[in-house]
């Protein structure tokens, strides 16, 4: 059986949202879950300023393409040349080519994300202080830590006597 590997599919310029969704709806369709496993389209947060506001936007990364993950054979290379918005696969003539592991780590696409290890100084029941977003300065109680989805809730006074839980990244708290 060959690999899973990420491929980079060309698409009509502003179509990329649809030709994921497409995508997704035939996988789900012909059941190739286990042959196409994921399908993105590469965002970046952008600070905009429009009439002397700033705003986070996300802008795709490249426009005009798609990155999939999947086992290349003549059934998924059907399946996505045929998509409709898909033009092609990126690589010489119709041979579609791999990422290399150096090209998806630029990207934030990351093989082995489940083995890396996550430390933090904290534990649940420690204080620590926010140290960036909405509630920066305030302090609260570690009541749970989620490593997966890297945030941690505490308990905290959001309003005057008024305390709540709220959840925060790991990047956003320091032990007090």
């Amino acid at each position: 059986m060959s690999e899973m590997n990420w491929y980079v599919v060309h698409t009509y310029s502003g179509y990329e949202n649809k030709v994921k969704a497409n995508i997704e709806k035939t996988i789900e369709n012909r059941n190739l879950q286990d042959q196409i496993l994921e399908v993105r389209v590469p965002l970046q947060e952008v600070i905009e300023m429009k009439g002397g506001v700033k705003k986070n936007v996300a802008k795709k990364m490249f426009p005009g393409y798609v990155l999939v993950n999947m086992i290349m054979n003549d059934d998924t290379w059907y399946v996505i040349r045929n998509t409709r918005g898909v033009t092609g696969f990126v690589g010489p003539g119709s041979e579609p080519v791999p990422l290399t592991e150096a090209e998806m780590r630029n990207l934030g696409i990351a093989q082995d994300d489940a083995n890396i290890e996550i430390e933090i100084d904290f534990e649940i029941g420690d204080l620590v202080e926010v140290i960036s977003g909405a509630l920066q300065d305030h302090q609260g109680i570690v009541k749970d830590i989620n490593m997966n989805k890297q945030t941690v809730t505490i308990e905290t006074e959001v309003f005057a006597d008024c305390i709540n839980d709220v959840e925060i990244g790991f990047l956003d708290v320091k032990k007090v």
